[in-house]
């Protein structure tokens, strides 16, 4: 189980990164060169996806939303400098809730 979720938080990095670049470059002005590794980072996000051990793609990604939701908020406070509220707190116990009943369920 910590494997799984340390790829997902791998993956969730991987995302958050190829996303961040992007922003950085239309919202901040960043210089274009930016764009390459994201792409790079976006491609490692989907091969990482790959990765997961779970019956169904779809499953593996409403099962990552959960932890991506936890790590996007982590993002926010370390790189955004961006303290999450209780909300957030209470957001991302809900997602990671929904993520464990998915990724838990008895099997058939």
């Amino acid at each position: 189980m910590l494997n799984t979720l340390l790829l997902f938080i791998a993956t969730a990095l991987a995302e958050i990164v190829g996303c961040y670049l992007p922003w950085l470059w239309l919202k901040q002005g960043k210089p274009a060169w930016i764009l390459l590794p994201a792409a790079a980072s976006l491609a490692l996000f989907a091969w990482l996806l790959t990765l997961h051990d779970t019956a169904g793609a779809g499953r593996v990604y409403a099962a990552y939303g959960g932890v991506y939701i936890g790590v996007a908020l982590v993002w926010l406070w370390a790189v955004d400098g961006i303290r999450p509220t209780p909300w957030d707190v209470a957001g991302v116990l809900v997602a990671l809730a929904g993520m464990a009943i998915i990724m838990l369920q008895p099997a058939r």
